[in-house]
C-alpha cells in the first residue's frame, strides 16, 4: 500500500510545517495600502422599531471617514438564501427580505444598524458610541412554539405569520405511517431537544473590500470555507456586480465547522463602502461579535416515535421537529432540518414506514445554518435515542435490538428517498464490541465503583447518504 495515497492509505497534512513555524496566511494578515477600518453598531434589542439613527455628533469625531446607515442601502439588495423549501402543501417557503443594514426594524440582538468607516479601529469605534438611537422596543419571540401561536409578535411584519415553511417527508407515506403506529405492538415517544450552538472558531470573521477604479474590478477578501458561493450570491443578488468583475480571495481559514460557508452582511458591506469611498476598507470580527452574528447551529426540538411489531421489529418512524431559522434566513438554513435531515432518518436500519414533519420557525433570535454535519447529526441523535428508549421499555438488550433491525440486503432503497448500495453493519457492530471490549465493561463499572465513581456505556450507529 502506497504511503501517501490510494485506497485506504492515510493522507499526510501538507500544511503543519507552513503553520507550525508561524508562515500561515490569515485573511486578518492582510492589510491593504490606504485602507479604512469600520465598527458596526449593532442592535442591543433582540426585536425593535428603528425610528431615528442620529448620527450628527458621530460625523464630526477624529478620523471618521463616512457613516453608512440603512438608507445607503436603498436599491441595493439583500443577503439572499440560497436554498429554496417546498412545503408539503405545494407551498413555495416564506423568505423575508435581509438588509445589509437595518432598515425600519431591528430583529435581534446583533442586527447591524450603522457602519463607521474611519482611519482606524479604534476611531470607527470611538464614533459609534456617539451615534443617538431611538429604538422603540417591540415584545420579542424566542421560542418556537410560542411563535407560531396565534397573535404572535411577527418578526418580519410583512409575512402571513413567523412559519416559514411546514415541510412533511415523504408525505405520500404520512397514512400508511400513522395506520402502522394504530396496530402496533409498542410504541415508544421520545421528546428531546437539539440546543443551539456558536461555532466559536479560533479565528474569527474578516473581510477587507477593494475597489480598482479605473477597471472597475472589485476584490473581496474574506474568512470562507465556499468563496464561490460568495462571489455569486453577492454578485448576483446583492451588489449586482458582473462576476468578471468581481474577485473573492479565501486565505487559510482558522477553522470554519461549517459558519464560514455563508454569505455574510459584513463582506457585501466592505465590498460596497471600498467602491464608495474609492479606497478599501477592512471589517475584525471581535469575538463578542461572533457571537450575535456568526450563524449558529442546531436549535431543534424534535417528538420523535418508533413503531414495533411483537417481535420487536421496527414498523414505522414519525418525527415532528420545531427548526429554529432564526431571524433571517442564512444561505442554506432551509436545506438543514429538510433535505440534509429527513433523508438521514432511516438510519442503518430496514424500518419500512418512516414520516417526517418539520416546522422551520422565525424568532428574534441569531440566524441558524449548517453546523459539523449539518441536520445529520440532529437525525442521528434522535434516531439512536429513541431505539435505545424502546430497548429498555422492551427490556431487551440495545445492541441485539439493532443488529434484529440492520439492513441486510444491497442495494436498499430507504422510505426517505435515498439507495444504500453497500453495507455490512454487523461486521462493523462486531468490530465495535471487539475494540471496545464490551465483555470486560462489568468489572470495569465495578471498578469503578470501588472507587466512588460511575461508569456508562453507550451505543449509537450512522450513516451518512
Amino acid at each position: 500500500m502506497p504511503k501517501d495515497g490510494g485506497i485506504g492509505a492515510s493522507t499526510k497534512r501538507r500544511e503543519d510545517i507552513r503553520f507550525l513555524t508561524g508562515n500561515g496566511h490569515y485573511t486578518d494578515d492582510i492589510n491593504l495600502r490606504g485602507q479604512a477600518h469600520v465598527y458596526f453598531l449593532r442592535s442591543d434589542v433582540a426585536h425593535g422599531r428603528l425610528n431615528k439613527v442620529d448620527t450628527s455628533d458621530a460625523e464630526g469625531m477624529p478620523g471618521v471617514i463616512r457613516i453608512f446607515t440603512g438608507k445607503d442601502f436603498e436599491g441595493v439588495g439583500g443577503l439572499p438564501c440560497g436554498w429554496q423549501v417546498t412545503d408539503r402543501f405545494g407551498e413555495v417557503m416564506q423568505e423575508p427580505g435581509h438588509p445589509v443594514l437595518a432598515r425600519g426594524k431591528v430583529r435581534h440582538v446583533g442586527d447591524p444598524i450603522a457602519a463607521v468607516v474611519a482611519e482606524t479601529y479604534a476611531q470607527a469605534r470611538d464614533a459609534a458610541e456617539a451615534i443617538v438611537l431611538d429604538i422603540e422596543e417591540l415584545p420579542a419571540v424566542v421560542d418556537m412554539k410560542a411563535a407560531l401561536k396565534t397573535g404572535a409578535p411577527k418578526v418580519h411584519e410583512e409575512l402571513k405569520s413567523n412559519l416559514c415553511y411546514d415541510w412533511g417527508f415523504v408525505e405520500e407515506n404520512k397514512a400508511a405511517v400513522d395506520e402502522a403506529f394504530a396496530k402496533a405492538a409498542h410504541v415508544t415517544t421520545l421528546e428531546l431537544v437539539n440546543q443551539r450552538l456558536v461555532a466559536n472558531p479560533m479565528e474569527p470573521r474578516v473581510a477587507v473590500g477593494d475597489f480598482n477604479r479605473s477597471t472597475g474590478d472589485s476584490t473581496l477578501y474574506t474568512t470562507s470555507q465556499n468563496p464561490h458561493v460568495i462571489r455569486l450570491l453577492m454578485g448576483a443578488f446583492v451588489l449586482g456586480i458582473p462576476e468578471h468583475k468581481l474577485r473573492v480571495v479565501a486565505p487559510d481559514v482558522g477553522g470554519g465547522f461549517g459558519s464560514k460557508i455563508f454569505h455574510y452582511a459584513e463582506e457585501a458591506f466592505c465590498t460596497f463602502a471600498a467602491k464608495a469611498l474609492n479606497r478599501p476598507v477592512k471589517w475584525t470580527c471581535s469575538r463578542s461579535e461572533a457571537f450575535m452574528t456568526d450563524a449558529q447551529g442546531r436549535d431543534h426540538v424534535t417528538k420523535i416515535e418508533l413503531a414495533l411489531d411483537a417481535d420487536n421489529n421496527f414498523t414505522a418512524i414519525r418525527t415532528d421537529t420545531h427548526a429554529n431559522m432564526g431571524a433571517y434566513l442564512s444561505t442554506f438554513a432551509p436545506s438543514v432540518p429538510t433535505w440534509l435531515h429527513g433523508t438521514l432518518m432511516a438510519g442503518n436500519y430496514k424500518t419500512p414506514l418512516i414520516y417526517v414533519n418539520v416546522k422551520a420557525v422565525f424568532t428574534n433570535t441569531v440566524p441558524v445554518d449548517a453546523y459539523r454535519g449539518a441536520g445529520r447529526p440532529e437525525a442521528t441523535f434522535q434516531l439512536e435515542r429513541v431505539i435505545d428508549k424502546a430497548a429498555r421499555e422492551l427490556g431487551v438488550d440495545p445492541i441485539a435490538l439493532r443488529r434484529q433491525n440492520f439492513i441486510t440486503q444491497f442495494p436498499y432503497a430507504t422510505p426517505v428517498a435515498v439507495e444504500y448500495d453497500t453495507g455490512d453493519y454487523h461486521a462493523t457492530m462486531d468490530k465495535l464490541e471487539e475494540i471496545a471490549d464490551f465483555k470486560g465493561f462489568a468489572a470495569r463499572r465495578k471498578a469503578s465503583e470501588a472507587k466512588g465513581r460511575l461508569r456508562g456505556l453507550g451505543i449509537n450507529c450512522y450513516i451518512e447518504a
